[in-house]
């Protein structure tokens, strides 16, 4: 088994090894997992996380492939975290984005991991915030961050990422109807990707027109720029990086960096939250449980509603709590 303090003292001392050790513990909630999380903390807090989202098809890893080397042209590291959807019959995950992204597997400046959604709503896997943690402490300059792309679930990302990329590509209603539905308001930059297909230009027209209307940008205000793209040959990736360092340089300026850092360890903290308190009552309510016998009560008795039954379980966990022996870790 691994020795967390000796994953740990590896992982600042840039072992990459260890870097993938640690994301696979916290990934599997493996024993000391969290204790070397909470140290990584002090250590992270200098990268640019830069979330990249989109509906399936549109191209979204070899897009990352692309951003990724024109990142690497700049002389910058990278750390690459692709989430990919799990079986809901296996809970095995397909990982394909690391075999798309094979290219850069044997540059030292990045480092890449393909992570299962396991169920995880939003886009996100439960662990992406801790491997974000582990690669900022790793010194990681750039995390990209591509979610799992299911449509209009892909709102989490703009809680972790100071930069959210939304990718489209011509020739899909659906995919305009999904923008209009509310990941419109999630991007800081739009790319239609695959742009040398056949309704390209009508694709960027309706998405700069869908930009000026959906809000008022004053003077030194970010306006989501859109940008066409072929993630094949290139085209387009340089633009795309630098409209990534112009609205982190915004950020900064602004003083909107400070926020979104907030914003951030915010959504961290009740992420950690409702997971500890959902482990908690599951433990509680289930065949072995204090509460076992609510599911009955509701279902088969009929005596209790589950609103009340869910005060109930409730009441009984800050009681233990505040006993000093709860089930609340």
């Amino acid at each position: 088994m691994d020795n967390p303090q000796e994953l740990f003292d590896r992982l600042i001392a840039s072992d990459r090894r260890a870097a993938a050790r640690l994301i696979s513990m916290v990934e599997n909630n493996r024993p000391g997992a969290s204790e070397v999380v909470k140290r990584l903390h002090a250590h992270a807090g200098k990268a640019h996380i830069v979330g990249i989202t989109g509906s399936p098809g549109t191209g979204k890893s070899s897009l990352v492939s692309r951003v990724a080397r024109e990142l690497r042209n700049r002389r910058h590291t990278i750390g690459i975290i692709a989430v990919d959807p799990t079986s809901p019959f296996t809970g095995g995950a397909f990982l394909g984005d690391r075999i798309r992204m094979q290219e850069l597997a044997t540059d030292p400046g990045v480092f890449i991991r393909s992570m299962g959604s396991r169920g995880a709503l939003g886009g996100l896997a439960a662990a992406t915030n801790d491997a974000i943690n582990i690669l900022d402490a790793f010194g990681k300059d750039v995390i990209l961050v591509e979610t799992v792309g299911a449509g209009q679930a892909e709102v989490d990302i703009v809680r972790y990422a100071h930069t959210s990329i939304v990718i489209t590509m011509p020739g899909s209603g659906d995919e305009i109807q999904a923008i209009k539905s509310g990941i419109m308001e999630i991007g800081d930059i739009f790319c239609v990707n695959k742009a040398d297909r056949e309704g390209a230009a009508r694709a960027l027209a309706e998405l700069r027109m869908m930009v000026d209307t959906s809000g008022h940008f004053g003077e030194g205000e970010w306006k989501p720029p859109v940008i066409p793209t072929v993630a094949l040959t290139g085209q387009g990736s340089v633009e795309l990086v630098d409209a990534l360092q112009s609205h982190r340089a915004y950020l900064e300026a602004a003083g909107l960096l400070d926020q979104k850092v907030r914003e951030r360890a915010r959504a961290e903290l009740l992420e950690i939250i409702n997971r500890r308190v959902a482990r908690a009552v599951l433990a509680t309510v289930d065949e072995e449980g204090p509460m076992s016998g609510l599911v009955e009560r509701i279902a088969g008795t009929r005596e209790l509603d589950p609103h009340t039954a869910a005060r109930l379980v409730i009441e009984h966990l800050l009681k233990e709590s505040a006993a000093g022996d709860g089930r609340l870790p």
